[in-house]
């Protein structure tokens, strides 16, 4: 019988285990196209920024001379300082109240999905509004807006909160769903009631997916062009990227000036993702793990 089981064993094909070894220069030649591809948009941005409408004929090389006046023609023509305030206004409101009721929401729906149908419908209809392109929804966003008068700074809040919620959700159960629940049944046996257990026991939890909802909230809201231009009214509340067309002439484009708005537009979004780009990529990969 051992012989039979032996013989048995060598009929059998081997199991070979691939050894997977990184290609090093696979992975050194798609760096080195990421940063010319990235720091060479950044270095033209710059190079036109500086430069005078003469001095075009080549826009990667160095300025003749450093026109440091068009930054200051920019500022002036977009009137930035109140553009800026627009901006920052929904940026700062949207990113505040969004961490606030969409952790809270995530919360509810990942903690009663196994006990109720509802929260679990709940969850895959936020969800599938992640894979709804805005351009579907715009034109009846637009006349909605319209009638119910929220064409305005506080309409585009709570327009970017609304709009937020399917992919913040998505982020925030993947986070919750690694909590303990034994944490929560301890605070209710220490009488805590439920609002008291989301805010001082789960809400200083999540603190990293905070930072990431937070970074990729501020980073939507400051570079949208779309839905600012589609339903701002009032040209007084235009936020900085509206203020770009100032730029576009019937005929031409002062591209010189248009640039170096771009670069004060640009610089804290490049601020803010050079020193919180850890918790981006870290908070989408915790929030995207299935539990």
């Amino acid at each position: 019988m051992s012989i039979m089981h032996d013989k048995n064993n060598l009929l059998k094909p081997a199991k070979i285990k691939a050894i997977k070894h990184p290609n090093y220069t696979v992975t050194a030649v798609l760096a080195t196209i990421a940063v010319f591809a990235i720091l060479g948009a950044l270095y033209m941005t710059m190079m036109i920024a500086l430069k005078s409408p003469s001095d075009m004929t080549n826009v990667l090389a160095w300025p003749k001379q450093f026109q440091w006046s068009n930054f200051t023609s920019a500022w002036q023509m977009t009137d930035f300082p109140l553009m800026f305030r627009n901006t920052l206004f929904i940026t700062a409101w949207n990113i505040i109240f969004t961490i606030i009721t969409n952790s809270a929401a995530a919360y509810a729906i990942t903690r009663y999905r196994k006990q109720s149908r509802f929260f679990n419908l709940l969850y895959y209809y936020f969800i599938s509004a992640m894979f709804i392109p805005f351009n579907v929804i715009m034109l009846p966003l637009v006349r909605e807006v319209s009638a119910f008068h929220m064409d305005n700074d506080f309409g585009m809040t709570f327009l970017y909160i609304i709009f937020g919620m399917p992919l913040n959700i998505f982020l925030y159960s993947g986070f919750v769903k690694q909590i303990p629940v034994a944490l929560e049944e301890a605070a209710v046996m220490d009488g805590a009631k439920p609002y008291q257990v989301f805010f001082k026991v789960i809400f200083p939890l999540m603190a990293p997916m905070h930072a990431t909802v937070a970074i990729l909230s501020f980073m939507w809201t400051w570079n949208d062009f779309l839905m600012p231009l589609v339903l701002l009214s009032d040209p007084k509340q235009q936020t900085l990227q509206l203020a770009q067309y100032v730029f576009q002439g019937q005929f031409s484009t002062n591209y010189n000036l248009a640039f170096a708005s771009y670069v004060l537009v640009l610089a804290p979004v490049l601020i803010m993702y050079v020193f919180f780009q850890r918790y981006i990529i870290s908070g989408v990969l915790t929030g995207s793990v299935k539990g």
